[in-house]
């Protein structure tokens, strides 16, 4: 029996990096395509599987096996009701990649990857990219961001990939890990991956102008290796990330700031919404706590989507 870790999946097939890294292209096993899992992709970049090789092949083979994953990060499928799907699995950290412009990244949706992150104890990065394109005003507010993220739990870098900057910062922050790569389509993830790995050629295209929208590069989520022990897992750019696996009274607990105070709360099942004696409500109304998280948290209660 062979091991390996997928580093591409289409859906139908699968390409699996052994111990000793040859790379095979894999089919399913009969037996796994008939498992109800509820999610559109039972087999994610990053799952660890065991596999045969077929008869007379030695490039090709049949995955026979998943491993258990020691986490991994799930979004509702945009396609198919009351199932999800698994961005990657196995991963050391979560990259936000985010911008300000062509196109915005509303700070809810930063939160919500944030708060997916949050939920499996994987550590996360926040990164500001398109730096080039903010005027000063722009620039001053998204250094506060990246404070305040930073503040958090969540270290953040501004950078850019056409003017360098910050570009060993991020090449660090990847160093000797293997790193979930997210955000909306056009923030730059291929272009920053680009500027410290320009031999993996990624794909990039322009920016439409109209809607100041993001088109898709990346269509299927696929592992690179950068140095022989950093990786990457680029994925297709994401327009919303509906949460699942996740109950609401627990949500609040995957805000770092507000779980760490929550226990002062007067009621120990507080919503944190309208009750007398919440920790949560006085530390925004003394400016302790960052409203926009606070909104986020509102609108994941609710049930809302991300788009503002």
């Amino acid at each position: 029996m062979i091991r390996g870790v997928v580093s591409k999946s289409t859906g139908s097939w699968y390409k699996v990096r052994t111990e000793n890294g040859t790379v095979i292209d894999c089919r399913l096993k009969g037996k796994l395509k008939l498992t109800k899992t509820g999610v559109t992709n039972p087999i994610a970049v990053g799952d660890k599987v065991e596999l045969e090789l077929e008869e007379g092949q030695s490039l090709n083979g049949l995955i026979s096996n998943i491993l258990d994953r020691d986490n991994y990060i799930i979004r509702k499928s945009v396609h198919k009701n009351h199932q999800a799907h698994i961005l990657a699995a196995n991963i050391d950290q979560l990259i936000v990649i985010a911008s300000l412009t062509l196109p915005r990244t509303s700070l809810g949706f930063i939160d919500r990857l944030l708060v997916s992150a949050e939920s499996y104890g994987i550590p996360a990065w926040v990164i500001f990219n398109k730096a080039d394109l903010l005027s000063e005003e722009e620039l001053e507010y998204v250094d506060i961001l990246a404070e305040m993220y930073s503040t958090i739990g969540y270290p953040s870098i501004i950078t850019s990939a056409s003017a360098r900057l910050g570009i060993k910062e991020f090449q660090n922050i990847l160093e000797g890990k293997t790193s979930l790569l997210s955000g909306h389509s056009g923030v730059g993830k291929s272009s920053l991956v680009n500027a410290i790995a320009p031999g993996l050629d990624l794909s990039t295209r322009e920016i439409s102008t109209f809607a100041n929208k993001g088109k898709h590069t990346t269509t299927y989520a696929e592992m690179f290796q950068l140095s022989e022990n950093t990786f990457i897992v680029d994925t297709p750019g994401i327009k919303e990330l509906g949460l699942i696996e996740m109950e609401e009274d627990n949500i609040s607990n995957y805000f770092p700031e507000m779980r760490a105070i929550s226990s002062q709360c007067k009621f120990h099942n507080c919503s944190h919404r309208h009750e007398p004696g919440c920790a949560i409500l006085k530390a925004i109304d003394e400016g302790k706590l960052p409203l926009t998280r606070y909104e986020s948290y509102l609108s994941m209660v609710d049930g809302d989507d991300n788009r503002r």
